[in-house]
């Protein structure tokens, strides 16, 4: 059994958060949840990462107008956050690219991924709610922001304080030992379905 620690703490009260209250955020821990994405690690120390906050109702409401209609209705829920951040990344950098190409890997993407999950820890640390949205428009986000060509929106994150009416279900995770081997990758587990 793993003994529970501070970040293990933090991981538990994490939730992907699809109902707000209209509670509205407080800049100091906007600011709090940015700063532990910037103390992020990424790839060559980049820090490929730049975070646009729409906390004004208004400019909010009017970005997720342009972004979830159409086939991306489903992500109505979001307009329910009171604080949606805009997870971009500059995709021009040199050791970026050519690491990319040759390990097939879009790093910047991999630093997004670390900076966002530090938001969604800090926030939960704070007693905050978020949930990543994948499922938007990305060309007219990228459109509507007017954004410079080497930047690139790749990701939106909700952020408010929960709806306490509205829980989210519990969560099934697979057991430790279906996940994990040791030393050679033979004992690997398959899903089960």
């Amino acid at each position: 059994m793993i003994k529970d620690c501070e970040i293990i703490s933090a991981v538990k009260k994490r939730r992907s958060i699809r109902a707000y209250s209209d509670k509205k955020v407080e800049r100091e821990k906007i600011l709090c949840c940015i700063e532990a994405a910037r103390l992020a690690p990424s790839a060559e120390n980049i820090q490929p990462w730049r975070f646009l906050v729409l906390d004004d109702p208004e400019v909010k409401d009017d970005f997720l107008k342009q972004v979830t209609g159409g086939i991306y209705k489903h992500t109505k829920w979001a307009f329910s956050a009171p604080v949606i951040i805009i997870i971009i990344a500059e995709t021009n950098i040199l050791a970026h690219t050519i690491g990319g190409k040759l390990q097939r890997i879009p790093f910047h993407v991999l630093d997004l991924g670390i900076a966002g999950e530090h938001i969604s820890l800090q926030a939960a640390e704070l007693g905050l709610g978020t949930c990543w949205i994948g499922w938007f428009n990305r060309k007219k986000a990228q459109r509507e922001l007017k954004l410079p060509g080497k930047f690139n929106v790749y990701s939106l994150m909700a952020l408010g304080y929960p709806d306490t009416q509205k829980r989210s279900a519990d969560r099934k995770f697979l057991p430790l030992e279906d996940i994990v081997a040791f030393n050679s990758p033979s004992n690997l587990k398959r899903r089960r379905r």
